[in-house]
């Protein structure tokens, strides 16, 4: 007989037919839908990877954009967080003499995303490269000001 674990305020039948309920067709399905979608790299708004790693005098940002030019990006630095902004530009040209057409096209993308730190920045010591379709930006923890009494 298969027991379950009773909860402390009973309701441990609602919590199996929720858990149930999410994990069998169509929800399960409909989840790992969702899921995928936003996992995707194909995404209609364009959403980039990104890491964040604290150490133990900085936070480490790392995100994956491959194929973006430092120019294309924007990093706004503020002491609880950090937005990148990225503007994807693609331009395309056409020009056919014998049929006299010429065709020119030019379509423009913005991709965002914001990280929130665990702690403040100081707002020196900031530190940003992009290297083989990897953009990781260095910033360096806030470590507050001792006061002395007298």
């Amino acid at each position: 007989m298969d027991k379950q674990p009773k909860h402390p305020f009973g309701f441990g039948n609602l919590m199996n037919s929720m858990n149930q309920f999410f994990h069998e067709k169509p929800m399960k399905g409909m989840l790992q839908s969702i899921d995928e979608f936003f996992s995707s790299s194909q995404n209609p708004w364009g959403s980039f990877p990104v890491a964040l790693e604290e150490r133990t005098d900085c936070f480490v940002v790392t995100a994956e954009v491959p194929g973006i030019k430092k120019e294309q990006i924007e990093l706004d630095i503020f002491p609880e967080y950090m937005t990148i902004n990225i503007t994807r530009i693609e331009e395309f040209t056409e020009d056919n003499q014998p049929n006299r057409t010429f065709s020119y096209q030019k379509s423009t993308s913005r991709s965002s995303r914001s990280i929130a730190f665990p702690g403040t920045i100081d707002g020196v010591g900031q530190k940003a490269s992009l290297a083989d379709g990897i953009l990781t930006v260095i910033l360096k923890k806030d470590t507050g000001n001792r006061l002395r009494i007298e």
